[in-house]
């Protein structure tokens, strides 16, 4: 049966790709440019920095869900253990991202020689 579902879920997704006409348009586009590595460099930057600050945001949700459980616990024992462990997890969480965040700008840096630049004026190396 669920078999069924997918070939009924692949073929609808097929003729809504064919009515948009969006087969058409990817089979009409001009020859693009190469990529080039400043490109590639962007492009993992900017995943890096919206993974880094999606991550941070959950990371303060569980800290505040946890604060939340904590407060509205009371004397149970199990709720407040619950929520001491969401926190810790939190902080952890956080911790670890920002952790990784440092390594990928440090690595990002090294690859484009721009760690060892002692003065950068508007992003140009002045001092190496």
């Amino acid at each position: 049966m669920v078999v069924i579902y997918r070939i009924i879920f692949i073929f609808l997704l097929f003729l809504a790709l064919a009515h948009t006409g969006l087969a058409y348009q990817l089979a009409d586009l001009p020859s693009g440019q190469p990529v080039t590595f400043t490109e590639i460099d962007d492009l993992i930057r900017q995943i890096a920095s919206f993974m880094i600050v999606t991550s941070v945001l959950l990371a303060i949700i569980f800290i505040v869900w946890g604060g939340i459980t904590y407060m509205a616990a009371g004397a149970d024992t199990t709720k407040v253990t619950e929520a001491q462990t969401r926190i810790k997890n939190g902080v952890i969480g956080a911790a670890v991202v920002l952790g990784v965040g440092v390594i990928i700008n440090t690595i990002a840096g090294i690859v484009s020689r721009d760690f060892f630049c002692q003065v950068q004026l508007l992003g140009v190396c002045i001092i190496p």
